[in-house]
């Protein structure tokens, strides 16, 4: 039957392909210019129909149900598949207890260790799979062979005293070993994923918290706001404990050693250098118009004491810069203008005082001014007079007028400076006048003159005396423009609650190590340690023991690097000494007791 039907199918087929022979010749002669293409479709169209037609081997033997045809195919490649096995078994039985490292030869060129044993890398794939993919990998390592024991710098690298030779993947990851053990990775390359932050609900935060898509919109327009995250976290900076005392120095000699300055260097001279009163934030400025805050951490890699936010005012060269106490979440800058800005710290806003009202013509320059350590005051150096100089106070938080200091003299104010209270301040004309005015009666209590004052410059408050007449502040200190700076101890200008302060009284200390005019000023919180200096002299900088009144004499010495000293400043502990010079540059030095 199977041949009749054989047959019978190619008899068809014939009739078929006559048929479309006919058909394409007659297609033909009616399209001759596309002879070649419908040749190759009616190939197509012939296949197709026979296939339709007839079938073809594949459908003619699933139609007769030859199942078992398939089977037996299926067994015969079976069989040679497991004879193929069996073949590769027999050959393979002999390498079941060869290392795997005998099994392959890598070709290194001549060398002199063929009969040594090569060291089988023992770490796993796994090692390399929790790491990121290597950005470039190199074929040749695999044909290197490297001697530890060989190399005497290469013999720490072995794992037993046993080990010699090693391949080159593995040559890699012991190099990439030692240096972590020796280089550790630092806290900010580590590839951990940061908590997640998530906004604060209570009421009472709830006007300074910001969330993210805030944090990132207000990054754009002002560089404040890192650090507004940054003081609003209770474990990002290190704060001082408030019962924490510091030990008493010795006088004469000091133990003071140099630790990491601040890294960068600023364009201009620093005029302001102040520490934040709680946390280990450095405050510096200059007439470049920049203000820049850095943390104090000398110990962090791999930039010690790193930025962390700086703002830019067009046009401004900046005079006096000065942190809020007592909490230091505001400061206030500025320059030689009739405003001056202040910046929250909490919030990132910088806001414009153009005017003090009621004192525009005394008030022409807003340059100099000195913040009250309780915060609730401002004073600014008004302009000079013929008669004298005057002080304006404001209130710190309103920035409105709230009264003025007069002090009579020839060519005005010099300096002043706030008691520890802040309910007064202590002025110093350019004469060497010197006044004690309280803000309880808006007046002078006591009216005295510096002994050989030629030209007041410059005049400080510090340490404790224990009595709230003059404010608990122990020592007063001016610097004329001869270099000699005086020193008052005020214990003594109190008794029983009244003060008594002589026309001339007489200094307590007078140190002439100067020779040019003083420029800076600066008593310790603890008000152990008082620093002169002058700016116009390289190096002109003494450190004094204040209980004593002594100068130390082992600091500085004539290798220390300071330059033109412009600004000097204690940290809340009285621990660390910074120093700005007009390079740009503030360096830093650790006292110890």
């Amino acid at each position: 039957m199977a041949r009749q039907r054989s047959k019978k199918s190619s008899g068809d087929q014939k009739y078929v392909q006559k048929q479309a022979q006919s058909e394409f010749s007659e297609h033909n002669e009616e399209q001759s210019d596309n002879e070649s293409v419908e040749m190759m479709d009616a190939g197509d169209d012939e296949d197709e129909l026979a296939r339709l037609v007839l079938g073809d081997d594949t459908g003619f033997m699933a139609q007769l149900g030859q199942e078992t045809m398939g089977d037996l195919d299926l067994e015969a490649d079976n069989e040679d598949n497991e004879s193929q096995l069996d073949a590769e078994g027999e050959e393979g039985e002999n390498l079941e207890d060869v290392d795997d490292a005998e099994l392959f030869f890598m070709d290194a060129g001549p060398s002199e260790v063929n009969d040594r044993d090569l060291i089988a890398s023992p770490g796993s794939d796994d090692e390399q799979s929790d790491g990121d993919e290597a950005a470039w990998q190199d074929s040749d390592d695999e044909r290197l062979t490297i001697s530890l024991a060989g190399n005497p710098r290469l013999r720490k690298l072995r794992v037993s005293e046993a080990e010699d030779m090693v391949t080159g993947p593995e040559y890699v990851k012991r190099l990439r070993r030692q240096f972590e053990r020796l280089n550790p990775v630092p806290d900010w390359a580590s590839t951990s994923e940061p908590p997640s932050k998530r906004r604060r609900r209570s009421s009472a935060s709830s006007s300074s918290s910001l969330s993210d898509d805030d944090m990132d919109m207000d990054e754009e327009l002002i560089s404040a706001q890192p650090l507004a995250q940054l003081l609003r976290s209770s474990n990002s900076l290190i704060t001082a404990s408030a019962d924490s005392k510091r030990g008493k120095l010795r006088p004469e000699v000091i133990n003071i050693q140099r630790t990491r300055d601040i890294p960068m260097v600023q364009p201009s001279a620093i005029n302001s250098l102040q520490f934040h009163p709680i946390h280990p934030v450095l405050l510096s400025s200059g007439p470049a118009s920049t203000i820049y805050l850095h943390h104090i951490a000398p110990d962090v890699l791999p930039t010690p004491n790193p930025l962390l936010t700086s703002v830019h005012i067009k046009s401004t060269p900046l005079h006096t810069t000065a942190f809020l106490g007592p909490t230091g979440d505001r400061i206030f800058f500025s320059g030689r203008r009739r405003f001056f800005h202040t910046w929250n710290l909490e919030t990132g806003d910088i806001a414009k005082v153009t005017r003090v009202y009621g004192q525009k013509d005394e008030q022409r320059s807003m340059e100099r001014f000195k913040l009250s350590p309780c915060g609730r005051y401002m004073g600014l150096v008004g302009s000079s007079k013929k008669g004298g100089g005057i002080i304006n106070i404001l209130d710190a938080h309103t920035t409105q007028w709230i009264a003025a200091a007069r002090i009579e003299g020839r060519n005005g104010v010099a300096d002043f400076a706030w008691w520890r209270d802040g309910e007064g301040l202590t002025i110093a004309g350019k004469g060497g006048e010197v006044g004690e005015w309280s803000m309880e009666s808006k007046s002078f209590i006591a009216l005295w003159q510096d002994e050989g004052a030629v030209g007041t410059s410059v005049l400080t408050l510090g340490g404790r005396s224990g009595q709230k007449e003059l404010g608990g502040d122990r020592w007063v200190v001016i610097g004329s423009s001869s270099g000699i700076v005086n020193i008052y101890d005020r214990r003594a200008w109190t008794d029983k609650g009244e003060v008594k302060i002589p026309n001339r009284p007489e200094p307590t200390r007078v140190f002439k190590q100067l020779t040019t005019p003083t420029s800076c000023l600066e008593i310790s919180p603890d008000g152990q340690l008082l620093v002169i200096s002058s700016k116009w002299k390289r190096d002109a900088l003494r450190l004094i023991h204040l209980p004593s009144c002594t100068v130390y004499r082992n600091w500085p010495t004539g290798q220390t690097p300071l330059g033109r000293v412009s600004a000097v400043a204690f940290n809340h502990s009285s621990s660390l000494l910074a120093i700005a010079n007009e390079q740009g540059k503030i360096k830093l030095w650790e006292v110890r007791v």
